[in-house]
């Protein structure tokens, strides 16, 4: 198979992209490396693997229509898309941007898949579609009606812009909703990175709000399980699919395994909660189970030491 992995080069793009090609797959990874962290590390994600005979990069703005089709000229049997803007504060500040990107690229990327015929499409949703939601865990068949971001309201856009399309033409549509992915080159800006590295540097972490809100904390390598697997499910022409770990950690007991796991004590300072950010995330995973036949293997603690270990790696290197 020949996949496009458009966000190729970001942190599940990366790991994803490096997985199949050791499995045999032929990656087209586009990227443009919107700047929202600096490129460097980027390509420091896909150096490993740049130069593998059966990996082709594009550098491509999923906005830029003449790109997509001048550029991805070869025969392709499905895209995995990955690229967005992403974070939920980050879209309260700039909510046209993250419309334009998330909603009106996705849309572009499957007119395209639409011309190249092309019926197999991967895309990453989110765990915010679900908005405030007290009945846990996250079922599937929740009503997502009332998004509290602009972020999550783009995914809940795409998810049913996946609907139309597959509806008209075919296209094999599977919106997976991930749950708070971290892991070996996770974004520095996401919160187990970011403090770990305050914790290491011994400088002040702002944690929002009193330490009680919980994540679904999915590692990466369970994510690109299911993702690998959802490449492959040929049962019906459309679905939305939950992945996550199925179990919550809170943030303070996130802050002291990261404590624990370093071995050092972290300097917290305590603000507001922040608007858009939801008290809870827990996933139902039946569906993927059944589906997917996916199952999360690596617990949360085990994670941060695997995280930990790439990050000493990369820091020391």
């Amino acid at each position: 198979m020949h996949v496009i992995i458009t966000g190729g080069a970001g942190f599940i793009g990366s790991n994803l992209a490096e997985k199949m090609l050791t499995m045999g797959y032929t990656v087209t990874i586009v990227d443009n490396f919107e700047p929202f962290y600096p490129k460097h590390i980027k390509l420091q994600n896909i150096a490993a693997f740049y130069k593998h005979p059966n990996l082709y990069f594009k550098e491509i703005d999923i906005l830029n229509v003449a790109d997509l089709y001048t550029q991805l000229t070869h025969t392709y049997d499905a895209i995995i898309h990955l690229a967005a803007k992403a974070g939920v504060r980050a879209s309260i500040q700039n909510p046209v941007g993250f419309q334009e990107i998330n909603v009106k690229g996705t849309q572009n990327l499957l007119e395209f898949a639409k011309f190249k015929q092309i019926n197999q499409f991967i895309f990453a949703s989110s765990s915010s579609v679900y908005g405030i939601n007290d009945k846990f865990p996250w079922c599937e068949e929740d009503a997502v009606l009332h998004p509290i971001s602009p972020y999550a309201s783009t995914k809940v856009s795409c998810e049913l812009l996946g609907h139309v399309y597959s509806h008209l033409y075919r296209i094999r549509f599977i919106a997976l909703r991930f749950f708070t992915v971290y892991g070996p080159k996770q974004r520095p800006d996401l919160a187990i990175h970011a403090f770990s590295k305050k914790i290491i540097q011994q400088q002040p972490i702002q944690l929002f709000g009193n330490g009680s809100t919980e994540r679904d904390y999915t590692y990466v390598s369970d994510i690109v399980d299911g993702i690998l697997a959802s490449l492959h499910y040929q049962k019906s022409w459309y679905e939305v699919i939950n992945l996550g770990n199925c179990h919550t950690v809170s943030l303070s007991t996130m802050l002291a395994t990261l404590e624990n796991t370093l071995c050092q004590k972290a300097i917290v300072e305590y603000l507001p909660e922040q608007p858009g950010d939801v008290p809870k995330t827990f996933a139902n995973i039946q569906k993927a189970q059944q589906l997917l036949n996916y199952q999360p293997k690596v617990a949360f603690e085990e994670g941060i030491q695997l995280f930990k270990n790439w990050l000493l790696q990369t820091t020391t290197a």
